[in-house]
Protein backbone atom coordinates (compact mmCIF):
# COMPACT_ATOMS: atom_id res chain seq x y z
CA UNK A 1 0.00 0.00 0.00
CA UNK A 2 1.47 3.35 -1.06
CA UNK A 3 1.71 6.03 1.61
CA UNK A 4 -0.02 9.32 0.72
CA UNK A 5 2.18 12.30 -0.27
CA UNK A 6 2.45 15.10 2.25
CA UNK A 7 0.19 18.06 1.65
CA UNK A 8 1.64 21.45 0.58
CA UNK A 9 0.72 23.00 3.92
CA UNK A 10 2.72 20.35 5.82
CA UNK A 11 5.58 20.75 3.39
CA UNK A 12 5.75 24.53 4.08
CA UNK A 13 5.46 24.09 7.82
CA UNK A 14 8.41 21.72 7.95
CA UNK A 15 11.94 22.37 6.89
CA UNK A 16 13.55 23.20 10.22
CA UNK A 17 16.31 25.75 9.74
CA UNK A 18 15.36 26.38 6.08
CA UNK A 19 11.90 27.55 7.13
CA UNK A 20 13.30 29.83 9.84
CA UNK A 21 15.84 31.33 7.47
CA UNK A 22 13.28 31.96 4.76
CA UNK A 23 10.83 33.70 7.10
CA UNK A 24 10.66 37.42 6.20
CA UNK A 25 13.59 37.14 3.74
CA UNK A 26 13.62 37.30 -0.01
CA UNK A 27 15.83 34.84 -1.87
CA UNK A 28 18.56 36.32 -4.02
CA UNK A 29 19.02 34.71 -7.39
CA UNK A 30 22.12 34.69 -9.55
CA UNK A 31 20.91 37.63 -11.64
CA UNK A 32 19.65 39.86 -8.79
CA UNK A 33 21.68 42.22 -6.62
CA UNK A 34 21.51 42.03 -2.86
CA UNK A 35 20.55 45.21 -1.04
CA UNK A 36 23.17 46.28 1.53
CA UNK A 37 21.90 46.18 5.05
CA UNK A 38 22.78 48.86 7.60
CA UNK A 39 25.58 47.81 9.90
CA UNK A 40 24.79 48.26 13.61
CA UNK A 41 26.92 50.94 15.23
CA UNK A 42 27.85 52.56 11.88
CA UNK A 43 26.08 55.96 11.53
CA UNK A 44 24.80 57.13 8.17
CA UNK A 45 26.17 60.31 6.57
CA UNK A 46 23.76 63.18 6.93
CA UNK A 47 23.19 65.72 4.14
CA UNK A 48 25.26 68.39 5.91
CA UNK A 49 28.25 66.08 6.34
CA UNK A 50 27.92 64.85 2.77
CA UNK A 51 27.89 68.45 1.56
CA UNK A 52 30.96 69.19 3.65
CA UNK A 53 32.83 66.22 2.22
CA UNK A 54 31.81 67.32 -1.26
CA UNK A 55 33.12 70.83 -0.67
CA UNK A 56 36.41 69.41 0.54
CA UNK A 57 37.21 68.25 -2.97
CA UNK A 58 40.10 69.95 -4.74
CA UNK A 59 39.23 73.16 -6.58
CA UNK A 60 40.25 73.38 -10.21
CA UNK A 61 42.27 76.37 -11.45
CA UNK A 62 40.89 78.84 -13.97
CA UNK A 63 42.52 79.11 -17.38
CA UNK A 64 41.79 81.58 -20.17
CA UNK A 65 43.40 83.18 -23.20
CA UNK A 66 44.83 86.70 -22.94
CA UNK A 67 45.13 88.51 -26.30
CA UNK A 68 47.84 91.08 -27.03
CA UNK A 69 47.33 94.51 -25.43
CA UNK A 70 44.19 93.21 -23.73
CA UNK A 71 43.03 93.33 -20.11
CA UNK A 72 40.93 90.69 -18.41
CA UNK A 73 39.70 90.78 -14.83
CA UNK A 74 38.17 88.23 -12.47
CA UNK A 75 35.97 89.32 -9.57
CA UNK A 76 34.86 87.51 -6.44
CA UNK A 77 33.13 88.45 -3.20
CA UNK A 78 35.04 87.35 -0.09
CA UNK A 79 34.16 87.69 3.59
CA UNK A 80 36.18 89.65 6.11
CA UNK A 81 39.19 88.22 7.97
CA UNK A 82 39.62 85.54 5.30
CA UNK A 83 42.95 84.22 4.12
CA UNK A 84 43.32 84.33 0.34
CA UNK A 85 46.12 82.52 -1.49
CA UNK A 86 46.73 82.00 -5.15
CA UNK A 87 49.12 80.74 -7.78
CA UNK A 88 49.36 82.03 -11.32
CA UNK A 89 51.25 81.08 -14.43
CA UNK A 90 51.35 82.90 -17.75
CA UNK A 91 52.53 80.95 -20.77
CA UNK A 92 54.07 82.51 -23.85
CA UNK A 93 52.34 81.99 -27.19
CA UNK A 94 53.71 79.02 -29.11
CA UNK A 95 56.35 80.10 -31.62
CA UNK A 96 56.79 83.55 -30.04
CA UNK A 97 60.29 85.07 -30.10
CA UNK A 98 59.93 86.49 -26.59
CA UNK A 99 58.56 85.07 -23.38
CA UNK A 100 55.27 85.90 -21.70
CA UNK A 101 54.72 89.54 -20.82
CA UNK A 102 51.79 90.59 -18.62
CA UNK A 103 51.07 92.58 -15.49
CA UNK A 104 49.02 91.30 -12.56
CA UNK A 105 47.19 93.55 -10.12
CA UNK A 106 44.77 92.59 -7.33
CA UNK A 107 42.62 95.36 -5.86
CA UNK A 108 39.47 95.80 -3.80
CA UNK A 109 36.41 97.90 -4.61
CA UNK A 110 38.07 101.02 -3.14
CA UNK A 111 41.08 100.67 -5.46
CA UNK A 112 43.55 99.58 -2.78
CA UNK A 113 46.32 97.46 -4.30
CA UNK A 114 46.70 94.16 -2.46
CA UNK A 115 49.18 92.58 -4.86
CA UNK A 116 50.96 93.89 -7.93
CA UNK A 117 53.52 92.29 -10.22
CA UNK A 118 54.94 93.58 -13.50
CA UNK A 119 56.22 91.20 -16.14
CA UNK A 120 54.59 88.37 -14.25
CA UNK A 121 55.26 84.87 -15.50
CA UNK A 122 54.76 82.57 -12.52
CA UNK A 123 54.35 83.14 -8.80
CA UNK A 124 52.23 83.08 -5.68
CA UNK A 125 50.39 85.67 -3.61
CA UNK A 126 48.62 85.77 -0.27
CA UNK A 127 46.66 88.37 1.69
CA UNK A 128 44.01 88.61 4.40
CA UNK A 129 40.82 90.55 3.82
CA UNK A 130 39.89 93.29 6.26
CA UNK A 131 36.21 93.56 5.33
CA UNK A 132 33.59 91.90 3.17
CA UNK A 133 34.27 93.28 -0.28
CA UNK A 134 34.51 92.60 -4.00
CA UNK A 135 38.07 91.76 -5.01
CA UNK A 136 39.38 91.95 -8.54
CA UNK A 137 42.38 90.24 -10.15
CA UNK A 138 43.37 91.81 -13.48
CA UNK A 139 45.83 90.52 -16.06
CA UNK A 140 47.05 93.03 -18.64
CA UNK A 141 49.02 91.80 -21.62
CA UNK A 142 52.07 93.76 -22.77
CA UNK A 143 52.61 91.91 -26.02
CA UNK A 144 52.47 94.29 -29.00
CA UNK A 145 49.80 93.81 -31.59
CA UNK A 146 51.60 93.37 -34.92
CA UNK A 147 50.37 93.32 -38.45
CA UNK A 148 50.11 89.54 -38.46
CA UNK A 149 48.05 87.29 -36.27
CA UNK A 150 49.37 87.28 -32.71
CA UNK A 151 48.63 84.20 -30.66
CA UNK A 152 47.13 84.61 -27.20
CA UNK A 153 48.89 83.97 -23.92
CA UNK A 154 47.56 81.22 -21.69
CA UNK A 155 46.83 82.36 -18.13
CA UNK A 156 46.28 79.82 -15.36
CA UNK A 157 45.01 81.10 -12.02
CA UNK A 158 44.41 78.97 -8.94
CA UNK A 159 42.84 81.17 -6.26
CA UNK A 160 41.76 79.80 -2.89
CA UNK A 161 40.28 81.38 0.21
CA UNK A 162 39.02 80.26 3.58
CA UNK A 163 39.39 76.58 4.36
CA UNK A 164 40.91 75.82 0.96
CA UNK A 165 43.74 78.30 1.53
CA UNK A 166 44.93 76.71 4.78
CA UNK A 167 47.89 74.37 4.63
CA UNK A 168 46.80 71.54 6.89
CA UNK A 169 50.00 69.61 6.28
CA UNK A 170 52.02 72.37 7.93
CA UNK A 171 49.45 72.59 10.74
CA UNK A 172 49.77 68.84 11.30
CA UNK A 173 53.56 69.11 11.47
CA UNK A 174 53.53 72.03 13.89
CA UNK A 175 50.82 70.66 16.19
CA UNK A 176 51.80 67.00 15.66
CA UNK A 177 48.32 65.92 14.64
CA UNK A 178 47.30 62.52 13.38
CA UNK A 179 45.64 62.15 9.95
CA UNK A 180 42.23 61.65 11.53
CA UNK A 181 42.72 64.75 13.69
CA UNK A 182 43.71 66.74 10.62
CA UNK A 183 40.52 65.69 8.83
CA UNK A 184 38.47 66.60 11.91
CA UNK A 185 40.17 70.00 12.03
CA UNK A 186 39.38 70.52 8.37
CA UNK A 187 35.74 69.54 8.89
CA UNK A 188 35.53 71.85 11.89
CA UNK A 189 36.88 74.80 9.88
CA UNK A 190 34.56 73.98 7.00
CA UNK A 191 31.52 73.77 9.26
CA UNK A 192 32.50 77.09 10.85
CA UNK A 193 32.78 78.63 7.39
CA UNK A 194 29.33 77.32 6.45
CA UNK A 195 27.85 78.69 9.68
CA UNK A 196 29.41 82.09 8.97
CA UNK A 197 27.98 82.04 5.45
CA UNK A 198 24.52 81.27 6.78
CA UNK A 199 24.86 84.01 9.41
CA UNK A 200 25.84 86.49 6.72
CA UNK A 201 22.93 85.41 4.53
CA UNK A 202 20.57 85.83 7.49
CA UNK A 203 21.96 89.29 8.13
CA UNK A 204 21.51 90.25 4.49
CA UNK A 205 17.96 88.89 4.57
CA UNK A 206 17.18 91.01 7.63
CA UNK A 207 18.64 94.09 5.97
CA UNK A 208 16.61 93.49 2.82
CA UNK A 209 13.48 92.90 4.87
CA UNK A 210 14.02 96.17 6.78
CA UNK A 211 14.57 97.96 3.48
CA UNK A 212 11.35 96.50 2.04
CA UNK A 213 9.38 97.46 5.14
CA UNK A 214 10.72 101.02 5.12
CA UNK A 215 9.99 101.30 1.40
CA UNK A 216 6.42 100.06 1.94
CA UNK A 217 5.89 102.61 4.72
CA UNK A 218 7.21 105.41 2.54
CA UNK A 219 4.98 104.35 -0.34
CA UNK A 220 1.99 104.24 2.04
CA UNK A 221 2.69 107.75 3.38
CA UNK A 222 3.21 109.07 -0.13
CA UNK A 223 -0.08 107.49 -1.24
CA UNK A 224 -1.94 109.08 1.68
CA UNK A 225 -0.34 112.46 0.95
CA UNK A 226 -1.24 112.16 -2.74
CA UNK A 227 -4.84 111.25 -1.83
CA UNK A 228 -5.22 114.31 0.44
CA UNK A 229 -3.71 116.49 -2.26
CA UNK A 230 -6.21 115.18 -4.81
CA UNK A 231 -9.12 115.66 -2.40
CA UNK A 232 -8.01 119.22 -1.64
CA UNK A 233 -7.55 120.00 -5.32
CA UNK A 234 -10.99 118.61 -6.14
CA UNK A 235 -12.61 120.64 -3.32
CA UNK A 236 -10.87 123.83 -4.46
CA UNK A 237 -11.94 123.16 -8.05
CA UNK A 238 -15.60 122.72 -7.00
CA UNK A 239 -15.64 126.01 -5.04
CA UNK A 240 -13.80 127.86 -7.80
CA UNK A 241 -16.20 126.68 -10.50
CA UNK A 242 -19.18 127.48 -8.29
CA UNK A 243 -17.90 131.03 -7.73
CA UNK A 244 -17.15 131.39 -11.45
CA UNK A 245 -20.63 130.28 -12.51
CA UNK A 246 -22.21 132.64 -9.95
CA UNK A 247 -20.14 135.50 -11.31
CA UNK A 248 -21.38 134.71 -14.82
CA UNK A 249 -24.92 134.44 -13.44
CA UNK A 250 -25.25 130.95 -14.80
CA UNK A 251 -26.40 129.64 -11.43
CA UNK A 252 -27.91 131.28 -8.40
Amino acid sequence: MVAPAPSPSRRRAGGGSHGARGRGARPVGPGSAAMPLPVPGCPRLGPALALALLLLGPARPISFQLPGKARKCLREEIHRDTLVTGEYEIGAPPGAASGPSANLKITDSAGHILYSKEDATKGKFAFTTEDYDMFEACFESKLPVGTGRMLDQLVILDMKHGVEAKNYEEIAKVEKLKPLEVELRRLEDLSESIVNDFAYMKKREEEMRDTNESTNIRVLYFSIFSMFCLIGLATWQVFYLRRFFKAKKLIE
